[in-house]
């Protein structure tokens, strides 16, 4: 089993790591964007064009399935990416796990970068289904820049900073970028209220491997050997995981079940 990830840079660390731990035996295929991050200030037309390449360098690889580990790339792309791809490749998109937090009644705040923050594509998500529950929606003004280099001071005053914007009354936070995963403990540090229930957070990784294996027909065997190799692509070209992506945990267990080559 071969199982694909595309991002502009390391937000797909988290469903990377998700996807490794359902499936231990499972081959992986980074394909990584670093001459065109961030994504997110590009047009709707230069980020598609770029999560084309950066995906079809990927499936040149043969995978059985491709996951978009971005929630940008999934709005802007991911039609374009399943008619180039498909049936071939099964192509899996990421998106904001708004209706499972909402389930749980709510305040609900929803953490996204700035441009997706208050666009009609959250709009329509919160629409569909929030289901009247209260909804927040907070900008996280440089945090997806300081997750990927891992600049701690940066992320901590980004952290803080969206925490500022979070009602005192939220129960649960939907990360709506798939750095922000990487984040999680701090950002839970940040919002938890004294005396209030635990927070609740809702990333989106654990959702996607799912899926990716469900597309595929295939089950998760978390106990199987651990035979993975791990294949990370620069622009089409081999190489290793970006440095940066040590510093977080999903990052470590790559290296640690199989030197990325």
């Amino acid at each position: 089993m071969k199982i694909a990830l595309m991002d502009s840079g390391i937000g797909l660390l988290a469903a990377t790591a998700a996807v490794r731990r359902l499936r231990p035996d499972a081959d992986l295929v980074l394909s990584l964007d670093p001459a065109g991050m961030p994504w997110g200030p590009r047009t709707p037309e230069d980020l598609t064009a770029r999560a084309v390449a950066v995906a079809e360098a990927a499936a040149a690889l043969g995978p059985d399935a491709l996951i978009v580990g971005c929630n940008t790339a999934t709005v802007h792309a991911l039609t374009t990416l399943r008619d180039r791809l498909e049936p071939d490749v099964p192509v899996i998109g990421t998106v904001p796990a708004i209706k499972p937090a909402a389930a749980g009644g709510g305040p609900v705040a929803i953490w996204a970068t700035p441009a997706t923050t208050g666009s009609p594509y959250q709009q329509g998500l919160i629409r569909d289904f929030a289901d009247g529950v209260p909804v927040t929606e907070v900008p996280c003004w440089g945090l997806a820049e300081a997750v990927e280099h891992a600049d701690q001071a940066a992320i901590d005053e980004a952290v803080t900073a969206a925490a500022g914007l979070t009602p005192d009354d939220v129960t649960t936070v939907v990360l709506g970028c798939t750095h922000y995963e990487l984040v999680a403990d701090r950002i839970r540090g940040a919002v938890q209220r004294p005396d209030s229930p635990p927070l609740v957070l809702h990333g989106s990784a654990g959702a996607v491997a799912a899926q990716a294996l469900r597309r595929i027909g295939a089950r998760p065997e978390p106990e199987a050997a651990t035979t993975g190799s791990v294949t990370v692509l620069l622009n089409g070209q081999e190489g290793a995981l970006p440095a940066p992506a040590l510093a977080y945990a999903e990052g470590r267990l790559l290296e640690a079940v199989t030197p990325a080559r």
